[in-house]
């Protein structure tokens, strides 16, 4: 008799952490919800935090989960589609979904690749200057790549990891802590700081602007933003590099490959060519109207379709290509769908609740809004281990920590640009916690052990920084 054929394998989701998210949202749906909440905000608690979990341990791509969330609150009549759907008309998503686009464009022309080479190349010499230069470069490209991992993963980690070898340093052969360890996890620690310093530097911070709208009634541009950041990010872009290069030091301080390999990749480049040219005018003009179009009435989506109509027209990429760019959609799916139910929590009243809830409390004890604002930063900084994803802790927790901060008398903008920033730095001391975490991980040059030491390491690090030099600029600035 013919052998049974093997059985088909499993195409779907992940059983098992998709049943964890169902049995943890049926459960808080079903209990019996406290006094001061309504059922209806209840029941929309109980699909949102399913839909986190479903985020966090992604039993199915982050728009498939949310996608499941939405249906879950319609099926249930807990939001009408309205609801469901109403922030996939809000700007914040399509703004991420277009610059995605531009990103592909900044790939595809070779443009980002021929920077990095070219600063590589003057500021390479040695190990501590081709470090600097790997985290400035990516720095300045920050602004324009709101998507981390396109920035770190698909433009700066080939370069890093091509010099590291170039100058022997490859974990194949053992010799990662020659300069590939320490480049490597600095390396990290600068995508982490220079997300934090812009709007468009990480693609979860137009949630932070959207949500901080929502709760305290005003919209944070890209200017004060990046103000803001301008000096507590500079200032770690330039310690971070010698701290862990005291205490995580390289083997070989020199490094005299690296201007070399760079120079001779920018000669295999040749002259910048047509497309490059017209991605260059492309990505200065949209910067610039993300910089100062709101002084002449253009919002950022009206920027970024500027741009990225000036590379449709001109072929640089094609609508085709635009509409296989899986992440834009992905991310504007899941974007719209957190955004509309964090939005529909808030409106229900379970937002002001639970930030009463947390206000009698930290209230009780007394203390000034400075200390009560630095305990909702360290709850909020340091929950992050639970997390997998900026974006799934922004939209869990920033609007009921930047409420209860508000309501402990914090300075309302300062608060909602402090919690936005820290959503990024927060992101330093895991190997999953943002987007850049995972391919630089990946490359097998820093033990698991060191990079979670140093991460809690520079964590507190940043918190001094952040709140004390952070702090002191905001005065200056009457943030507070």
């Amino acid at each position: 008799t013919p052998a049974a054929p093997p059985p088909a394998e499993w195409k779907g989701a992940n059983l098992k952490t998709l049943g964890l998210a169902v049995a943890v949202g049926v459960g808080l749906f079903f209990c019996p919800h406290p006094a001061g909440i309504t059922t209806q905000a209840w029941h929309l608690l109980a699909v949102f935090v399913a839909t986190i979990i479903g985020i966090i341990t992604a039993p199915l791509p982050l728009g498939a989960v949310a996608m499941i969330g939405l249906c879950a609150a319609m099926m249930t009549k807990t939001l009408t589609f309205a609801q469901a759907f109403a922030a996939f008309s809000n700007q914040i998503p399509w703004l991420i979904a277009i610059a995605f686009f531009l990103a592909k464009g900044f790939i595809k022309t070779g443009l980002g690749t021929r920077i990095a080479y070219y600063v590589v190349s003057i500021f390479g010499s040695t190990t501590l200057g081709l470090t600097y230069s790997l985290v400035f470069s990516e720095a300045l490209l920050a602004p324009a790549i709101p998507s981390l991992a396109a920035r770190a993963g698909g433009i700066f980690l080939p370069l890093a990891k091509a010099l590291c070898v170039a100058c022997g340093s490859d974990p194949e052969n053992g010799t990662e802590n020659k300069m590939g360890a320490y480049l490597m996890k600095t390396f990290f620690q600068g995508t982490c700081i220079s997300s934090a310093m812009f709007i468009t530097a990480m693609a979860a911070n137009p949630l932070s602007v959207n949500l901080a709208a929502a709760a305290i009634g005003e919209t944070i541009s890209w200017t004060q933003w990046a103000v803001a950041a301008f000096v507590p990010g500079l200032f770690c872009l330039i310690t971070v590099p010698l701290i862990l290069y005291i205490i995580y030091p390289p083997e070989v301080k020199d490094s005299p490959e690296a201007p070399k390999k760079a120079k001779e990749e920018l000669a295999k480049l040749g002259p910048m060519g047509r497309d490059e040219k017209i991605m260059a005018v492309s990505l200065l003009s949209t910067v610039a109207m993300w910089v100062f179009g709101a002084s002449y009435g253009i919002n950022a989506v009206a920027a970024a379709l500027s741009g990225l109509t000036i590379l449709l027209v001109t072929g640089v990429i094609s609508w085709k290509e635009c509409l296989n760019e899986n992440g834009a959609w992905n991310t504007f799916t899941w974007f719209a769908a957190l955004i509309s139910m964090a939005g529909c929590l808030n409106k229900f009243g379970l937002i002001p609740w639970f930030s009463q809830q947390v206000v009698s409390v930290v209230g009780g004890w007394g203390l000034a809004w400075q200390p009560a604002f630095v305990i909702i930063v360290l709850l909020y900084y340091y929950s992050h281990y639970l997390f997998a994803s900026g974006a799934a802790h922004i939209g869990a927790m920033y609007t009921a920590f930047l409420s209860v901060a508000v309501a402990c008398g914090s300075p309302p903008l300062m608060s909602a640009l402090c919690l936005g920033m820290l959503s990024n730095i927060m992101g330093c001391f895991t190997t999953y916690g943002i987007g850049s975490a995972p391919p630089i991980f990946g490359t097998g040059y820093v033990k698991l052990d060191k990079w979670y030491t140093l991460g809690g390491i520079l964590s507190v690090y940043y918190l001094f920084v952040w709140l004390g030099i952070g702090g002191a600029w905001w005065k200056v600035l009457g943030l507070w």
